[in-house]
């Protein structure tokens, strides 16, 4: 089996799942092709897999190219950790809206960020989904990279041929953390959450075929502590906990970041990616310097779910695991041509979307909106129309409750000139007022 890694350079992530992989006896052998546009950062993940693989007892074939046409040669299965821009084009994602008095926690889903991290991110998607028609037809494509929602709904609209799910683990680690919280054994826990991702609801939390939210209200009004956090303030409002950060969720609506006095309630960390980046960063400096002097590095798995579906189709080892798909018949009162965060069920054909039925109604509501600022961004690139950007941005929920029209036309503009080069053409124009 052929597993190709395009932005390998993501060091930190890389070793994370194949840490994971190769934990996998089954897959101490496999041909993994690392792929990175960086040659420092993608020397540095050559490195730190051969390490993971030394410690770890597999003997793979690793390979690492700076040309993406050759890892995606023949590969059985590729995963998508690309950040186009990297840090300075982040940087400028929150340093631009921040000047017009915009507010961003994580700026990588929704609101301007994730637009314009969107907009930067699908012309190298659909070289990608070029390369694998022609190089691995029959491969399926793993997505980590965000904004998770738009990047596969662009794939399905441009590629729709082409096998694609969308990983993210903010389910698995919400209930995780909730049975914790609980003291309850996580593996005594079953639990079903369906909507967009960043933004899905846990519609079920039980244990024994007990409910496990009267235990969360419990511990709620033990600790009142727990009342200044975005999560739980929207669960007792919409009667479904949310299921990604705080930080996060607070970017998708807009009743929290516009609003100083809700910031300090609720301990908002604006700009918290910024120093997430740093955090990258070093970690990054540490494992090249580690490798460099030839000192241990340490090998840690990630749980995430790529190795899982991947060990899943080579074993047809059952698993159920959380993905990203186009929403063909999965949840009734969500758009048809969205794309949705489902069980999925994993095995020797492939990844196997659950049908979820509808959601609650308050909850689909705002999944709706969600889904409308994600088609908008989408159509702009795949229409070649500028004025989506804008109308992406004027339909987001905290950008609106920010910013006056005109602000969000200037906004979208000076973006679009920082951006420049990453942008499609079509998409570079500046349109005023």
């Amino acid at each position: 089996m052929k597993i190709a890694f395009v932005g390998a350079g993501s060091v930190v992530f890389t070793q994370g799942l194949l840490a994971d992989l190769f934990a996998f006896p089954e897959l101490a052998h496999a041909r993994i092709a690392l792929h990175d546009i960086a040659p420092e950062r993608l020397a540095t993940a050559e490195g730190a897999a051969r390490h993971i693989a030394e410690v770890r007892g597999a003997k793979p074939v690793i390979t690492a190219h700076l040309d993406r046409r050759a890892a995606l040669a023949d590969a059985d299965f590729v995963v998508n950790i690309v950040q186009v821009g990297m840090n300075e084009a982040t940087r400028t994602d929150f340093a631009v809206p921040a000047r017009y008095g915009l507010r961003q926690t994580i700026g990588d889903t929704l609101g301007v960020g994730g637009i314009f991290r969107a907009l930067r991110t699908f012309p190298v998607l659909k070289g990608i989904a070029e390369d694998m028609a022609e190089l691995c037809p029959d491969a399926h494509l793993l997505n980590y990279t965000n904004p998770m929602a738009m990047n596969v709904l662009y794939l399905s609209r441009i590629a729709p041929a082409l096998r694609v799910t969308g990983l993210c683990h903010s389910v698995y680690w919400t209930v995780h953390d909730l049975a914790r919280l609980l003291d309850v054994p996580f593996e005594e826990v079953s639990y079903l959450a369906a909507g967009i991702n960043h933004q899905s609801w846990l519609l079920r939390f039980e244990r024994a075929g007990q409910n496990l939210y009267p235990l969360l209200d419990e511990a709620i009004a033990r600790d009142p502590g727990l009342l200044r956090r975005v999560r739980v303030d929207m669960y007792r409002r919409l009667g479904h906990y949310p299921t990604e950060t705080s930080e996060h969720s607070a970017e998708y609506v807009p009743w929290y970041l516009p609003h100083a006095g809700e910031i300090e309630r609720l301990r908002l960390p604006v700009g918290a990616y910024l120093d997430i980046i740093e955090e990258n960063t070093a970690s990054y400096e540490r494992t090249r310097a580690a490798l460099a002097k030839g000192t241990p590095l340490p090998v840690e798995g990630t749980l995430e779910y790529a190795p899982q579906i991947i060990h899943s189709a080579l074993t047809g080892t059952p698993r159920e695991v959380y993905g990203n798909v186009p929403n063909r018949g999965l949840i009734d009162n969500l758009p048809p041509d969205s794309v949705v965060e489902v069980p999925c069920h994993a095995d020797a054909l492939g990844v196997h979307p659950t049908r979820v039925g509808s959601l609650p109604p308050q909850c689909a509501a705002l999944n709706r909106t969600y889904a409308s600022v994600t088609d908008l961004v989408v159509r702009a690139a795949t229409d070649g129309d500028p004025r989506h950007i804008r109308h992406a941005a004027m339909t987001d929920p905290a950008t609106a409750a920010a910013l006056p029209v005109e602000g969000i036309w200037d906004l979208c503009d000076e973006l679009v000139r920082a951006h420049g080069e990453l942008l499609q053409p079509e998409l570079r124009a500046v349109l005023g007022h």
